[in-house]
Protein backbone atom coordinates (compact mmCIF):
# COMPACT_ATOMS: atom_id res chain seq x y z
CA UNK A 1 0.00 0.00 0.00
CA UNK A 2 1.40 3.36 -0.90
CA UNK A 3 1.08 5.99 1.75
CA UNK A 4 2.10 9.85 1.65
CA UNK A 5 4.97 10.53 4.08
CA UNK A 6 4.64 14.23 6.45
CA UNK A 7 7.67 15.15 7.60
CA UNK A 8 9.65 18.60 7.68
CA UNK A 9 12.31 17.62 5.10
CA UNK A 10 10.18 14.76 3.13
CA UNK A 11 6.63 16.67 2.93
CA UNK A 12 4.68 14.64 0.19
CA UNK A 13 7.16 11.75 -0.36
CA UNK A 14 5.49 8.35 -1.11
CA UNK A 15 6.12 5.14 0.92
CA UNK A 16 5.03 2.18 -0.03
CA UNK A 17 3.83 -0.15 3.65
CA UNK A 18 5.43 -3.43 3.62
CA UNK A 19 3.61 -4.68 6.49
CA UNK A 20 0.05 -4.68 6.22
CA UNK A 21 -0.65 -5.89 9.77
CA UNK A 22 1.74 -3.60 11.33
CA UNK A 23 -0.26 -0.65 9.80
CA UNK A 24 -3.85 -1.80 11.04
CA UNK A 25 -2.21 -2.41 14.34
CA UNK A 26 -3.60 0.09 17.07
CA UNK A 27 -0.75 -0.69 19.31
CA UNK A 28 2.41 -0.53 16.30
CA UNK A 29 3.06 3.45 16.75
CA UNK A 30 5.44 3.29 13.17
CA UNK A 31 5.61 0.98 10.41
CA UNK A 32 8.29 -0.60 8.20
CA UNK A 33 7.98 1.73 4.42
CA UNK A 34 10.26 2.36 1.81
CA UNK A 35 10.29 5.86 0.39
CA UNK A 36 9.92 5.87 -3.54
CA UNK A 37 12.63 8.76 -4.92
CA UNK A 38 13.29 8.02 -8.28
CA UNK A 39 14.04 4.15 -9.50
CA UNK A 40 16.38 3.03 -7.27
CA UNK A 41 14.86 1.05 -4.75
CA UNK A 42 14.93 2.35 -1.52
CA UNK A 43 16.12 0.40 2.23
CA UNK A 44 13.47 0.15 4.51
CA UNK A 45 12.84 2.46 7.27
CA UNK A 46 10.41 2.58 10.19
CA UNK A 47 7.90 5.90 9.80
CA UNK A 48 5.40 7.10 12.65
CA UNK A 49 2.00 6.69 11.20
CA UNK A 50 1.28 10.21 12.67
CA UNK A 51 3.48 11.20 10.30
CA UNK A 52 1.74 9.12 7.00
CA UNK A 53 -1.75 10.01 5.38
CA UNK A 54 -3.44 8.19 2.05
CA UNK A 55 -2.25 10.07 -1.17
CA UNK A 56 -6.08 11.51 -1.10
CA UNK A 57 -4.58 13.64 2.09
CA UNK A 58 -6.98 11.38 3.85
CA UNK A 59 -5.71 10.81 7.47
CA UNK A 60 -5.46 6.91 8.49
CA UNK A 61 -8.73 5.49 10.66
CA UNK A 62 -8.43 6.43 14.15
CA UNK A 63 -9.02 1.97 14.67
CA UNK A 64 -5.14 2.08 13.15
CA UNK A 65 -3.18 4.65 15.34
CA UNK A 66 -5.50 4.66 18.80
CA UNK A 67 -5.44 1.38 20.90
CA UNK A 68 -8.15 3.39 22.98
CA UNK A 69 -10.54 3.70 20.31
CA UNK A 70 -14.41 2.57 20.67
CA UNK A 71 -15.97 3.23 17.46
Amino acid sequence: MFLTLHQHETEGAVVEVLDLKQLVDPFAPAVQARMHNGEELQEPHHFSKAELTFPSGEALPRCWVDAQYRG
